[in-house]
């Protein structure tokens, strides 16, 4: 697929309704093997594969791999050589790839996997989050401080290879051995919307525990998402064998159903990390970043200025999105006034979650670039207004601070808003970025001409802001 090919309304719901639960904390991933295999790391089959050569057997041509363990075990009458083999496969070091990254980035709190592997919690700390992570039941009994994050890796971690969960065994005595964890996936699964990435659903565990939530809830589980790649025709393949393998997996997502797992369709592997791309930038689109700076505001006047800046700030929070101010000279004051006046006047429909204040740090400038990439990195839009200063000398001249923060919204891929209309740095961005509009809508363009006509008043200015930010969102 395309990098240009639009999602099908399937997906495209899927991503709409997904980052209102990340957005309500209710969203949570459930990581199997297929999102490390893109790191390097083996999958099932290639783990168990010289394990089945020594039995003398051919692991391509098993639908049971979790016997081929319990088989070994039963021959040499020790895991020994499981564990080993499981150690050698994941202990090596493999980078983080952009699905993890992406992951880690954005506001989730709980992730699941059978993986022993220790990506997800490395690209967790990669993202300077504190990790929690379980993968015994003393684990469970114990709380990270601070944690941002937990990981429950339910079959275990490569550091404890002796206690994973590989044999036909371990699968037998899960509900007693862990239960504790079925517990806690039982609670995630009845309360929480999951993700399943890269997985397989050939787990019995999995099945089992999302088969007795279906008959808890007399039939009707939460809905759940899986992305499964579409069969293909194999080179070479059999018509009648391809067509027999397309009506596998049309049996097979009807079942998924049955339990509440909705199945997304892709043709291609790379489509998770586009859909995952998809997600982050939905999500990111609800907060607004508001960049000015004023020393003065003419030719307005100083009580209109401030009164535009408070109608602005009111209405993104309106929308019930998110406005991050860096408290800005002259422009950061106005920004929180009229977000909290629209917190405190709706206080059953705004939270004040959704004013994010960054004051600079006074008097230590050389912080100054990595608190402007902090404060912008989860905006997904940039408004830019004013942009002057004093120097030095008493002269008001153009802020630099403010194409700094153009520069690293640009980096981080957010999209700009300047109000020309107030002059000064946003006029220049607003010139700029006129050569930009090929492929805007006609109302996008007529926002646009308004948000730079000095003469239009406060509340065309803010219709028009909030025009534009509406057609960002929906991108």
């Amino acid at each position: 697929m395309a990098p240009s090919t639009p999602f099908s309304p399937d997906i495209q719901a899927f991503i709409n309704s997904f980052v209102n639960d990340i957005a309500d904390g209710t969203a949570t991933i459930f990581a199997g093997a297929g999102l490390s295999v893109a790191s390097g790391y083996v999958n099932w089959s290639e783990l168990m594969r010289d394990i089945a050569k020594e039995l003398g057997l051919d692991v391509d041509r098993e639908t049971n791999l979790v016997a081929i363990a319990q088989y070994h075990l039963n021959e040499r009458g020790n895991r020994t050589r499981i564990n080993q083999k499981l150690i050698d496969e994941f202990s090596a070091d493999h980078a983080i790839n952009e699905n993890h990254q992406i992951l880690s980035r954005l506001p989730i709190a709980t992730y699941w996997t059978t993986n022993y592997d220790r990506m997800i919690e490395t690209a967790l700390t990669a993202a300077s989050k504190v990790v929690d992570v379980k993968h015994t039941v003393e684990h469970l009994k114990i709380t990270q401080r601070g944690r941002d994050a937990v990981v429950y890796k339910m079959h275990g971690d490569v550091d404890a290879a002796d206690q994973a969960v590989l044999t036909k065994d371990d699968y037998e005595r899960y509900f007693l051995d862990r239960e504790p964890f079925v517990t806690a996936l039982t609670g995630d699964l009845v309360s929480k919307t999951m993700l399943f990435v890269g997985f397989s659903f050939t787990d019995p565990n999995i099945d089992y525990v999302m088969s007795r939530i279906r008959v808890v809830l007399r039939g009707q589980p939460k809905q759940h998402y899986c992305i499964l790649r579409r069969e293909t025709r194999r080179k070479g393949e059999k018509l009648s064998l391809f067509e027999y393998r397309q009506r596998q997996q049309s049996y097979f997502i009807k079942d998924l159903a049955r339990i509440g797992i909705h199945a997304l369709m892709i043709d291609e592997y790379a489509d998770v990390t586009r859909i995952l791309r998809a997600v982050e930038a939905r999500y990111r689109a609800r907060t607004v970043f508001i960049s000015g700076s004023a020393h003065e505001f003419a030719p307005w006047r100083t009580d209109d200025a401030g009164r535009f800046i408070e109608a602005l700030s009111a209405g993104i929070v309106g929308k019930r999105l998110n406005v991050v101010t860096g408290f800005g000279l002259g422009v950061g004051p106005s920004v929180i006034a009229g977000a909290l006046r629209e917190i405190y006047t709706h206080p059953m429909k705004r939270s004040q979650n959704q004013l994010q204040a960054f004051p600079f740090p006074v008097g230590d400038r050389s912080l100054y670039r990595q608190h402007r990439e902090q404060m912008i990195a989860n905006a997904g839009i940039a408004i830019f207004l004013f942009g002057n200063k004093r120097d030095d000398s008493g002269n008001i001249i153009p802020a630099d601070g403010m194409r700094e923060e153009l520069a690293i919204a640009r980096t981080k891929g957010l999209h700009i808003i300047a109000v020309g209309a107030t002059g000064w740095v946003a006029e220049e961005i607003a010139n700029e970025l006129a050569s930009t509009l090929s492929g805007r809508t006609k109302k996008f363009k007529k926002a646009f001409a308004t948000a730079n006509n000095p003469k239009a008043g406060t509340e065309p200015l803010v219709e028009a802001i909030l025009t534009m930010v509406d057609e960002f969102k929906e991108l």
